[in-house]
C-alpha cells in the first residue's frame, strides 16, 4: 500500500508542480494540446524501446523472476515476524535433538524432510523448498562428521552469495533498462526535432507545438527513469535483501551451535541479526522454543 501511495505521489506532485508555476488553465492547455497528443508516441518508442532491450539483455528466467518481483515489492519483507519464529523454534528443535540424540537422529528427518514429523510441525519452513534444502544440506554434511565449524561457513558463504546473486538478478536487469531510459527519451526528441524540421515552413504556433512535443521524449524519459522505474529497482533489491536474509540467520544459528553454544543461545544468535521490523523480542522466541514439540 505504501509504494502505491508513492506513485500516486508522484503523478500528484508533477502535475501539481505544473499547475503552481503555469496556473491551472494555462498548465491544462499545455497537457492537453502538447503532452496528451505526443504521449502514445513518446511511451512507444522509449519504453517500447527499453523494453525489448531488457528482453534481448536478460535470460529468460530473469526476465520471468523481474515480473514477480513486481509483484513482491509491495510488501518489504519476504518474511514475516511469525515466520521468522518459526524458523527459530525448528532450529531450536534440531539442535536440541542433536545435543541429546547426537547428530545421526537427525538422519531420518533429513533424508525424506517432506515425511517428516519433525518439518510437518513446522508448515511455513516445509513449503519453503529452497530453505529446507539448504538446511537440509547443511545437517547431512554435519552428520556425515564434518563439523568444523570454520570448513562450514566458508561452503555456506560461497552458497549464500550464489542465492543473493540469484535474489538481485531482478534488481540489476531492471536498474539497467532504468539507467538507459534518459537516453532513450533523447532518441524520442531527436525523432521528435526532425519532424518538426520536416515542417519548418509552418507557421510559429504550429513549430511551438512540435518543438514542445518533441521536448515531451525528454521529459518522459528522465521522468520514468527516476521516478518509476528507477525506484521500483530499488525496491526490488531491498525485497531481495530480505530474502537472503532468512539464510544467513540458518548460517549464524547452525555456526554457533557447532561452536558450542546451547541450543537457546544458537536462536538467539539468529534473532539478532534480524531486522527490527521482522525481529521477535527474546521472551518471544523463549516462549516458543519452550512450547515446541519434542521428537524420539
Amino acid at each position: 500500500m505504501v509504494k502505491i501511495i508513492g506513485f500516486i505521489l508522484v503523478f500528484v506532485c508533477t502535475i501539481g508542480g505544473l499547475i503552481l508555476t503555469s496556473g491551472f488553465q494555462k498548465a491544462m492547455g499545455v497537457i492537453t494540446g502538447v503532452m496528451l497528443p505526443a504521449l502514445l508516441g513518446e511511451s512507444v518508442i522509449i519504453m517500447g524501446c527499453a523494453i525489448s532491450a531488457f528482453i534481448i539483455a536478460n535470460s529468460v528466467h530473469t526476465i520471468k523472476a523481474s515480473g514477480a518481483y513486481m509483484k513482491k515489492m509491495l510488501t518489504p519483507e519476504a518474511y514475516t515476524k511469525e515466520d521468522y519464529m518459526e524458523l527459530l523454534s525448528l532450529m531450536f528443535v534440531i539442535f536440541k535433538m542433536a545435543k541429546t540424540k547426537g547428530w545421526l537422529a537427525l538422519e531420518q528427518h533429513i533424508e525424506n524432510p517432506h515425511e517428516s514429523e519433525l518439518f510437518k510441525s513446522f508448515p511455513n519452513f516445509q513449503k519453503n523448498h529452497r530453505a529446507e534444502l539448504f538446511l537440509c544440506d547443511y545437517l547431512r554434511i554435519i552428520s556425515l562428521g564434518n563439523d568444523n565449524p570454520h570448513e562450514i561457513e566458508a561452503l555456506m558463504d560461497e552458497e549464500i552469495e550464489t542465492i543473493r546473486t540469484e535474489e538481485f538478478h531482478p534488481n540489476h536487469a531492471v536498474q539497467t533498462m532504468a539507467d538507459g531510459i534518459p537516453a532513450l527519451g533523447i532518441v524520442a526528441a531527436v525523432l521528435g526535432v526532425i519532424k518538426t524540421m520536416a515542417s519548418i515552413s509552418e507557421p510559429p504556433e504550429v513549430l511551438g507545438k512540435l518543438i514542445g512535443g518533441a521536448l515531451v521524449g525528454t521529459f518522459l524519459g528522465v521522468w520514468l527513469a527516476y521516478t518509476i522505474v528507477g525506484p521500483m529497482a530499488g525496491a526490488m533489491g531491498a525485497r531481495a535483501e530480505t530474502e537472503v536474509k532468512y539464510f544467513t540467520v540458518m548460517k549464524v544459528c547452525i555456526l554457533a551451535f557447532l561452536q558450542g553454544c546451547a541450543p537457546q543461545v544458537s536462536v538467539e544468535f539468529g534473532r539478532k541479526i534480524l531486522h527490527h521490523e521482522v525481529q521477535p523480542g527474546f521472551a518471544e522466541v523463549e516462549e516458543a522454543t519452550n512450547n515446541a514439540p519434542t521428537f524420539t
